[in-house]
């Protein structure tokens, strides 16, 4: 889907995704690519406050659709609610390239020990 990673630490990541190519008719960003783009900074952000001995899984998301994005570019950042041993939560906004909302998320991931292979 063209994700760019812009900013990444465990407290924040900031990433792009381009509006064409996921769009419905009239150019408009469909809902679900702006909640892939929030899924996937979310769990970047975990992944990256769980470090080496840890993996996030069990992501959980609520996300609202505010209004569809327009041709270019869409923005999401990441923002850490909570970081602690056993889960991280993140809240995510999507603006499109005219600095409007087209959708906040909330991701709780849950993060557990590595594992080893066999």
């Amino acid at each position: 889907m063209g994700i760019e990673i812009v900013e990444a630490a465990p407290g924040r990541v900031v990433g792009t995704m381009p509006v064409a190519g996921n769009t419905q008719p009239y150019g408009l960003l469909h809902g679900g690519a702006s909640v892939v783009l929030a899924e996937t900074l979310g769990s970047y952000g975990a992944m990256l406050h769980a470090g080496a001995g840890r993996q996030a899984v069990g992501i959980e998301v609520n996300a609202t659709h505010h209004r569809a994005a327009r041709d270019g570019i869409v923005t999401g950042t990441a923002t850490a609610l909570h970081l602690g041993s056993t889960t991280a939560s993140y809240e995510v906004v999507v603006e499109d390239s005219t600095s409007r909302r087209v959708c906040t998320a909330r991701l709780t991931c849950l993060l557990i020990a590595a594992r080893r292979p066999a």
